[in-house]
């Protein structure tokens, strides 16, 4: 695998490596032409007026289209910002669901001492990666037999979603419903599923677990509040639903496949940078301007020596060069990620 990431970071190089000493190349003999040829450096400065015009429309067409990218990019943020403000709130009300499932008595009779005592400070996301060899306790916690028919699973399932950082080993009294969620948590909660444990108790392998999960235990006015928070979430999902074991099962995969995706994908489009695509742009642009546009320029209106006209017409040529031989490997690159 590394050896083919050294290939493809050397095969990205020879372009730059070729562009630059074509650069070279020119630079020498251009100077070796114009102290060869007499006449040479004043064809250079009649030919500089063209020059110009050639890379000043070039430049002109790319500052187009990087001002019309950044107006688009604009747009497209400020309805990230505003979709990502939406699912955010979803999330806060499907946490505070999670929450009152959490600390209800739904457990079998010391499920809650046994992960909290005995495996304190033990995350889902230990148990989940013990392959890593990271977490010592994670693989404890598997080799352990009980009589809590697996629903430990669960248990620390939901205390995942309740936390606001991956790092996070112990959950508060008073949970955090943040204005914009940690990349790193949202991240872990996607890759793990988290929300698919309650499809998978409550629905898929319901039988198996019913007797270790009471869901009578939930406090009749807990659950009107569930209920109501799961409308909010959305209305049309859970418009005929009722507090149980369907119900429960169907909000676990309305939450791992449609909201914690898209909170992950804003988020994603908030905090993005500038795509790559447009400071290759903007470098391209910025080299036609200092070198193809003001550097001759400026050696026309003082008279420069000859050798600025020859540095500016050999790095113009190169970077055009470079943008021939790189341009379609670095879109491909783009639209492949």
């Amino acid at each position: 695998m590394r050896k083919k990431s050294f290939l493809k970071d050397l095969y990205a190089l020879i372009p730059i490596v070729i562009s630059g000493l074509l650069c070279i190349g020119l630079i020498f003999l251009l100077w070796q032409k114009a102290t060869t040829v007499t006449v040479f450096p004043e064809q250079l400065k009649e030919f500089a007026t063209i020059f110009i015009s050639i890379s000043g429309f070039l430049s002109a067409i790319i500052m187009v289209y990087l001002v019309a990218s950044a107006l688009g990019l604009k747009t497209s943020r400020n309805t990230a910002i505003d979709n990502l403000s939406k699912i955010t709130q979803k999330m806060h009300d499907f946490r505070t669901i999670v929450e009152l499932l959490f600390r209800s008595k739904l457990w079998l009779p010391g499920l809650k001492e046994y992960i909290d005592d005995e495996f304190e400070g033990l995350t889902f996301f230990d148990v989940k990666e013990f392959y890593k060899g990271k977490s010592k306790l994670a693989i404890e916690f598997l080799q352990e037999h009980n009589n809590y028919n697996d629903t430990e699973q669960l248990y620390l399932e939901l205390k995942s979603l309740l936390m606001t950082s991956p790092k996070d080993k112990r959950i508060p009294e008073n949970i955090s419903y943040p204005n914009v969620y940690n990349q790193d948590i949202v991240t872990k909660w996607l890759e793990h599923k988290c929300g698919s444990g309650l499809w998978y108790y409550f629905g898929y392998k319901y039988g198996a677990f019913k007797e270790s999960l009471d869901l009578d235990a939930v406090y009749e006015r807990h659950q009107e509040k569930i209920m109501t928070l799961a409308n909010t979430i959305d209305s049309e999902a859970f418009e005929d639903s009722s507090f149980n074991e369907v119900f429960l099962s169907k909000l676990g995969e309305y939450m791992n496949k449609e909201v914690i995706p898209k909170l992950f994908q804003f988020q994603g489009q908030v905090s993005s940078a500038l795509p790559p695509i447009l400071k290759y742009l903007y470098g391209v642009f910025l080299s036609l301007v200092l070198f193809g546009v003001l550097l001759p320029l400026l050696s026309l209106l003082f008279d420069l020596p000859v050798l600025t006209l020859i540095i500016s017409y050999a790095f113009v040529i190169s970077i055009v060069f470079l943008v021939a031989t790189t341009f379609y490997q670095f879109i491909s690159r783009e639209v492949s990620n």
